[in-house]
């Protein structure tokens, strides 16, 4: 472990380096005014010893400065003794402890092996969530959610058959990875998949990209063109949001389905097809057949087999499984080694509602990756739209802090009442109190709200 001591006095420090050198604990030093952020990169230092004076102390502005640079380095801070509601505040702005100076150097040992466990759990934390990941990961789509467990269950038994199907689900679900799972899974494997992005495609035009034309069929038809349905024959075409498909090329589209055979613009010839067609929709097509903008008997023959897809909020524990499956993608991308998300990352990510699915999560991982500069995504790496998702986190009181149980409890009350924005109420409810009780605790304590 690489252990940097940012001080003005290093004299103080020899004694320490002596024995923390004895223990395999390599020393740097550097003072507050040096380029201390060359020598944590360039050392690869995880932890820091920061030695700070009174007037340091009341902003925690080199705190600050470091917990930005690299948020995920550990700080242990040296000082003269301090109130415990200081204490908190500094743990609450990233510190991992407190050390009252001078320092027990047995005590600041004790703190860096617990430190080096965590360091090292962290890396094997990453390693065991690949090797977890794996297990649950189908055709590129990953999920242990009771839903999407169904789903690919769905997938397997329905590929075998050249039936329809149509996908439902919210945009950014993953309809189009069903589809193709259903296509690599099938014996059409080894033909063609067709993508047809309906929603892109002009109304004007629709005709003639499914179905192609001949030369001279209109105007600026200068050559001959075969459709997506001619490109897909004896493969899959994919027809991804259909609702999107105008009522009078519903009809055709229906023909194709009965028939498996079209005419292209400009020809007086059917042409014969063996395609297998999958369809996808956002949108209720049910409501659409209320409005008239969709074709009841056409609904019916897309909809031998309907594959529903949930949206991320309703499967979040796959949020996790999916992070890490992106990562370790974005990193081959990238040719990066980034070796996970830290926690308060990961609880945001976790929090936030996801209203684009599955493909804003890849997006945000893939950004997150490509900007991490570290070995740890945190929050600097995640769009802003996502950070304000940040729930306050709890205070972890520090085990080795020299703390009476009356301070402990002091600090845990302004905390509560913090997170209460100061009401009495709520505050004595959370800390399993009357109010009365509340109020002589806070007279005790010397706290004035």
């Amino acid at each position: 472990m690489n252990l940097l001591i940012l001080a003005d006095n290093f004299d103080f420090y020899l004694p320490i380096q002596k024995f923390l050198s004895s223990k395999g604990i390599q020393i740097y030093y550097s003072s507050k005014k040096e380029d201390f952020h060359s020598v944590i990169r360039e050392k690869e230092i995880k932890v820091v010893l920061l030695d700070l004076k009174e007037k340091e102390i009341q902003d925690f502005s080199l705190l600050k400065t470091i917990k930005n640079f690299d948020p995920l380095i550990e700080i242990i801070i040296a000082g003269d003794k301090i109130s415990a509601s200081k204490i908190a505040e500094a743990i609450k702005l990233g510190a991992t402890d407190y050390l009252i100076k001078p320092i027990e150097i047995k005590k600041l040992y004790y703190i860096l092996k617990n430190i080096q466990e965590k360091i090292s759990l962290r890396k094997s934390t990453y390693e065991l969530e690949k090797e977890l990941v794996q297990k649950y990961v189908f055709e590129g789509m990953v999920g242990k959610n009771p839903q999407m467990l169904e789903v690919f269950s769905l997938i397997e038994r329905v590929s075998k058959y050249p039936v329809s199907v149509l996908i439902t689900g919210e945009t950014g679900t993953g309809k189009e990875m069903v589809a193709r799972a259903i296509h690599n899974l099938s014996p059409r494997k080894d033909k063609k998949f067709v993508v047809c992005d309906c929603a892109s495609i002009p109304e004007t035009l629709f005709e003639s990209e499914l179905f192609g034309y001949l030369k001279g069929a209109f105007t600026g038809a200068d050559r001959a063109k075969d459709g997506l349905f001619k490109e897909a024959d004896g493969g899959t075409i994919f027809l991804d949001e259909i609702a999107e498909i105008p009522v009078a090329v519903q009809s055709k589209l229906l023909r194709v389905l009965e028939e498996q055979q079209f005419r292209p613009l400009g020809s007086t010839k059917n042409v014969k097809v063996d395609v297998r067609i999958i369809c996808a929709t956002s949108r209720d097509l049910r409501e659409s057949i209320k409005r008239g903008d969709f074709r009841e008997d056409l609904f019916h023959r897309i909809n031998v087999v309907e594959i529903k897809l949930p949206p991320l909020r309703e499967r979040k524990e796959d949020i996790p499984l999916l992070c890490s499956y992106f990562l370790e993608k974005f990193n081959k991308k990238f040719n990066k080694k980034i070796l996970g998300i830290s926690q308060r990352a990961k609880k945001i990510l976790f929090n936030y509602p996801w209203p684009g699915n599955v493909r804003e999560l890849e997006n945000t991982i893939e950004r997150a990756v490509m900007l991490c500069e570290e070995k740890f995504i945190d929050l600097k790496d995640l769009p802003d739209s996502i950070k304000k998702y940040e729930y306050e986190e709890e205070i972890l009181y520090p085990i080795y802090s020299n703390l009476t149980l009356e301070e402990l409890e002091k600090r845990h009350i302004l905390t509560v009442l913090k997170r209460t924005n100061n009401n009495k109420q709520k505050a004595a409810k959370l800390l399993g109190l009357s109010r009365p009780a509340l109020y002589r605790k806070l007279k005790k304590y010397n706290i004035k709200i």
